[in-house]
């Protein structure tokens, strides 16, 4: 009995642990969605530590955000942008990164660019925190479905908004779910022309504006009512993190060609021929899709936070 409830602790350490190191939720807020006391949670956190759950890793503030970029731009042949911790007298890795990826977007985007985005929290730190611009001519669309079956938030439609208000358009949605209970009926719903025309604006968008996610049971893709629990099992068991909502292994291949063929949005192998495939990504447990993503050749530039920088320099 003593070793199941030491399995169930561990087990609750690490979800309160992932939730607070990596999704920076305060710990009363873990506490009333665990269903824990505040107390609970801080003891929780401290086993974590104690039993290897957590590694806290030192930053060297000597090691120059330029010099990592450098070393990941000569290791994987592409753009790198490593964001100084306090980007912008910002506090949070994610709104650092946010903040700069905005910076960095609005330096390559030209009059009549189109600009196609992904959604998710670390997109919605971009986009919210773009000024307003003055090119002109420019469009925005969702790269893959938006609508989902559950009340998590996908910040889909808020992120397509704060973008096109920055160019003074409107931008087109794809109000669709981005993953069908079938291929039959994602089949059907592609070949509406208004639907067609949205798929086709994305494709032929030369910006695209993306995160990877994890198969951690709290990504925000497992909270959105698309897969059962055998699907989710499988998917954790093969896959290290989806891009566009399109599961990858850890050399950026699909895993499940059934899932796939259920998910409306943008074609992987699109991204390769992107004029600018702007991956941003923040915390340590994306290294594994920050690589596969680079691997695959989906991405072309990369702004990424310092912590997260450092492990991938070592990554293979």
């Amino acid at each position: 009995m003593a070793e199941i409830r030491d399995v169930a602790k561990l087990k609750q350490s690490l979800q309160v642990a992932e939730m607070y190191y990596q999704n920076n939720y305060s710990q009363l807020e873990i506490a009333k969605r665990v269903g824990v006391s505040r107390p609970t949670v801080s003891r929780l956190l401290q086993y974590a530590k104690d039993n290897g759950l957590v590694r806290i890793q030192i930053v060297n503030p000597l090691v120059d955000s330029q010099v990592l970029a450098t070393q990941l731009s000569d290791k994987y042949g592409v753009d790198f942008h490593v964001v100084p911790h306090n980007y912008g007298g910002l506090s949070s890795f994610q709104e650092s990164v946010g903040k700069y990826a905005a910076d960095f977007l609005t330096t390559i985007v030209q009059p009549g660019d189109i600009i196609g985005l992904g959604w998710g929290r670390t997109v919605h730190s971009v986009t919210k925190q773009i000024e307003e611009q003055n090119a002109s001519g420019v469009q925005v669309v969702q790269l893959k479905g938006s609508v989902s079956y559950a009340t998590e938030k996908t910040w889909a439609y808020e992120s397509a908004n704060e973008l096109a208000k920055a160019y003074r358009t409107r931008p087109e949605y794809l109000p669709l779910p981005v993953i069908f209970d079938n291929k039959v009926t994602k089949e059907m719903v592609e070949s509406d022309r208004h639907i067609k025309h949205i798929l086709d604006l994305g494709r032929k968008a030369n910006v695209a504006l993306f995160t990877v996610g994890t198969v951690r049971s709290e990504a925000l893709i497992f909270q959105l009512g698309y897969f059962n629990e055998q699907e989710k099992e499988q998917l954790q068991q093969v896959a290290i993190g989806d891009v566009f909502s399109r599961f990858i292994d850890r050399n950026g291949q699909i895993v499940n060609q059934q899932i796939d063929e259920r998910t409306i949005g943008i074609q992987l192998d699109d991204l390769k021929v992107k004029e600018h495939a702007i991956l941003v990504a923040t915390g340590n447990r994306k290294v594994a899709g920050v690589h596969a993503v680079l691997k695959a050749g989906y991405a072309n530039s990369v702004v990424i936070d310092q912590s997260l920088a450092q492990l991938l320099i070592d990554y293979d």
